[in-house]
């Protein structure tokens, strides 16, 4: 039964980074209404998870859901983008330090795997990790309403710029061995302070990506 509930989430995921991705890089334009039967079709899965999908991408408001009208791709707004991204820079930092001083041995082994392992992967592999990484990053925080503040925040966006901002693989490989070594001496703030600039500059440049 685990199983299958671990498949079905898989399956979730992944046709959800599908069609974020095709959204975010304009493949599916603003305005443009989403059949489940055709993407079914064309994804390669039944109609369930194409349903199950399209919810969340209204929860990430890359869609929108009227009745008796089906699914349509909304505009992408650069004030949407600036301020996910201006949040994220006050509130991951933040729960990072709450984060740091609570980390485990085997919390700083799973973050060096993480670096070693993104450090040779690419796309949805690496898309994969990097998830994992800011994860485990923030994953001794001990804070709630912080944590689920960031959840709600982080959704759509910030999971497929690896696919989408140029360079952005090499440039964040760099910037999570700062972060990693700064954890690793015991310096939380400078931690805090390197994944803030490591957001921030993520967010300018997936906002000059998606208006070329």
């Amino acid at each position: 039964m685990n199983l299958k509930i671990g498949e079905r989430e898989m399956l979730h995921n992944k046709v959800c980074s599908v069609l974020r991705k095709a959204i975010l890089k304009g493949e599916l334009k603003a305005g443009e209404k989403l059949v489940q039967s055709e993407l079914a079709e064309v994804i390669g899965v039944s109609r369930m998870p194409i349903r199950e999908a399209l919810r969340t991408l209204e929860i990430e408001r890359l869609i929108t859901i009227e009745p008796h009208k089906g699914a349509v791709v909304r505009s992408i707004s650069k004030h949407d983008i600036e301020e996910i991204y201006e949040l994220r820079t006050i509130l991951e930092p933040l729960a990072l330090r709450k984060s740091v001083r609570n980390l485990s041995k085997q919390d700083l082994d799973a973050l060096k795997s993480n670096h070693e392992d993104m450090m040779l992967a690419s796309g949805d592999d690496y898309t994969k990790i990097n998830k994992e990484f800011h994860q485990t990053l923030l994953s001794r925080c001990e804070s709630p309403r912080l944590m689920a503040f960031i959840e709600t925040i982080s959704h759509g966006f910030t999971q497929e710029t690896p696919e989408i901002i140029p360079g952005q693989i090499e440039k964040s490989n760099k910037e999570h061995a700062r972060i990693l070594e700064a954890i690793i001496q015991g310096h939380s703030d400078k931690a805090a302070d390197y994944l803030a600039k490591h957001i921030e500059r993520s967010g300018i440049e997936l906002v000059a990506s998606l208006q070329k």
